[in-house]
């Protein structure tokens, strides 16, 4: 069973996405983004989401964490939470 390892950072609007993606790809730490922005408790950790399987998370992330190449930020992606950027650390499929 694929099993994949992942951070992310969740805010309300697809321009404040948009804004840290810019930030991130132009030098800032994604963790130290992650706790400064992100409204899901896992900002505590960097934006670190562990690891799981497919199918354990909303099918939008889902789909992003199981096809994305690992170590590139991925986003804006919106679920019903609002909109994360995504970054695979380790997939084994």
């Amino acid at each position: 069973m694929a099993q994949a390892s992942a951070r992310h950072i969740l805010v309300d609007t697809e321009a404040k996405c948009l804004e840290l993606k810019s930030a991130i790809e132009n030098g800032a730490d994604f963790a130290q983004v992650a706790k400064e922005n992100s409204s899901c408790p896992s900002s505590r950790d960097g934006g670190n989401l562990g690891t799981f399987g497919r199918g354990q998370m909303v099918r939008e992330f889902d789909e992003v964490v199981f096809s994305a190449p690992v170590g590139v930020v991925q986003g804006p992606v919106k679920t019903q939470f609002g909109y994360h950027l995504v970054e695979v650390t380790n997939r084994q499929d």
